[in-house]
């Protein structure tokens, strides 16, 4: 017995008929349309339990396709593919009511296991709610990578929601650019984004920044001040690296979210607003927490929803893209012409450790607008100190790579049929770090011993078993 009845449109025939056979492989009943109109032509003899779009196609498009369903069949749930995985994509197919966002390529197997869930929902949950169609713009925020798919389906959730998150990543990644996009794409967009960055102020001047102060409330206060709260009000107030937070004041940021109001410093009269809190921080909180140095129940008041940036080491494959994305911005902010990369430079840069993400990289390239001297951007004309800290940074982290060389060698020695890899790593690998101890101590034992965490016997063992000299 077929589980449900799934319709996939798509105007390219391979999707079609991959999808078709592996849904109904699953025991899903499975029809598909090349093409919008003849989906809506024959919803007048049924309705499926589930639809899968593609978002770009010939005529109506997916989303265009996605919106006439929402309004007459609300309780459909609608998956949406597109090849185009930017973050307008993931956040207009929310936005337009979307089940869920599929990004192709995927995997055969996580798209069926979405197919399910999405059948399983149709039983359970009715949509009623017609979202409004935002204008589109240029993505904010650039990745095809996992990491920052993953991003983007977080901002398209959270597109109708006011609820409080905390973005954590290293400096560089772009959290204040992510703040900004939950804030344009929810229900707060037409009121204000006020930013605060909790390391860039003096601390005795925090709480006047952030909850303003009477007149004569203190030396210089010569008028009433808004703090960053009321200018805030109705709006978004983001605040970045708050493990930097004094806890004094974490204490009064608490209160504003439970309570919706403050004082002023100096004041006696409270003042209420309506905010919503996006926090950032490069730092873990959880430590900070453990240590005493962050309010635990403030952290589980930020903590509501958590989105991870990665860091650009860890989303390679975005990096031309960012690259030239860059160049442009830098070519039309100093009115020259766009700088292309050579092969060699664009492989240089993709294969650099850095350490400022993505910041770095755009500083990079308005670096390389300037100095640059052709229009081809070789790998000579990289600046050297480029290439300086990416060494430097390699070998703070060299303690990485001997894990990927193990990684690959285990995996090379299984393709040769060698199973008995303990067997012929771990001798190897005490070897290594024995002599490397014996050395360090300049030959003694007993000092070595402590440096391995071994006992005096176990040395004594091991030197035999080895064949290590201890001269």
């Amino acid at each position: 017995m077929s589980k449900g009845l799934i319709w996939v449109v798509d105007d390219d025939s391979s999707i079609r008929w991959v999808l078709e056979r592996t849904l109904n492989a699953a025991g899903l009943k499975c029809e598909t349309f090349a093409n919008a109109d003849s989906v809506i032509e024959s919803l007048e003899r049924s309705v499926p339990d589930v639809l899968v779009s593609d978002i770009r196609m010939p005529g109506m498009d997916g989303l265009t396709l996605l919106k006439s369903l929402q309004q007459d069949y609300p309780a459909l749930p609608v998956i949406i593919m597109t090849a185009h995985s930017d973050l307008d994509a993931a956040v207009n197919a929310y936005q337009e009511g979307a089940f869920e966002y599929l990004p192709k390529p995927f995997d055969i197997d996580e798209a069926v296991t979405l197919v399910e869930r999405a059948v399983t929902h149709s039983q359970e949950q009715k949509r009623q709610q017609q979202p409004e169609q935002e204008e589109k713009s240029a993505p904010e925020i650039i990745g095809e990578a996992p990491a920052m798919q993953e991003v983007f389906r977080a901002i398209g959730r959270l597109s109708r929601s006011s609820i409080s998150v905390l973005i954590n990543g290293e400096s560089g990644t772009g959290k204040e650019l992510v703040a900004h996009a939950l804030h344009r794409h929810s229900p707060r967009s037409h009121k204000e984004f006020i930013a605060l960055n909790m390391a860039a102020i003096p601390k005795d001047l925090i709480e006047s920044e952030l909850f303003g102060h009477e007149k004569g409330a203190f030396t210089g206060a010569n008028s009433v001040r808004q703090g960053r709260f009321e200018q805030a009000n109705g709006g978004t107030l983001f605040l970045d690296e708050i493990g930097d937070m004094p806890l004094d004041i974490q204490t009064r940021l608490l209160r504003v979210l439970a309570d919706g109001q403050f004082y002023r410093v100096g004041g006696h009269s409270p003042v209420n607003v309506d905010v919503r809190i996006i926090a950032a921080t490069h730092q873990d909180l959880e430590r900070l927490v453990t240590n005493g140095d962050f309010r635990e129940d403030l952290f589980h008041r930020l903590n509501v929803i958590r989105v991870h940036l990665p860091a650009l080491k860890d989303r390679r494959q975005d990096i031309p893209q960012l690259t030239r994305h860059f160049l442009q911005r830098a070519s039309d902010e100093l009115g020259v012409e766009v700088k292309t990369l050579h092969p060699t430079t664009e492989t240089t840069l993709t294969e650099l450790g850095w350490p400022g993400n993505v910041r770095q990289l755009e500083n990079t390239c308005r670096w390389l607008t300037v100095m640059a001297s052709g229009n081809e951007i070789l790998p000579s004309d990289l600046p050297p100190e480029l290439l300086t800290s990416d060494i430097r940074t390699e070998t703070n982290n060299s303690h990485g790579h001997w894990h990927h060389a193990l990684e690959q060698w285990a995996r090379d020695t299984l393709q040769q049929g060698n199973q008995n890899l303990l067997g012929e790593a771990l001798p190897e690998f005490e070897k290594i770090l024995l002599e490397t101890a014996l050395e360090h101590t300049h030959g003694h034992k007993q000092e070595a011993a402590r440096l391995l965490g071994w006992g005096r016997n176990t040395l004594t063992r091991k030197l035999k078993e080895l064949n290590v000299a201890a001269d």
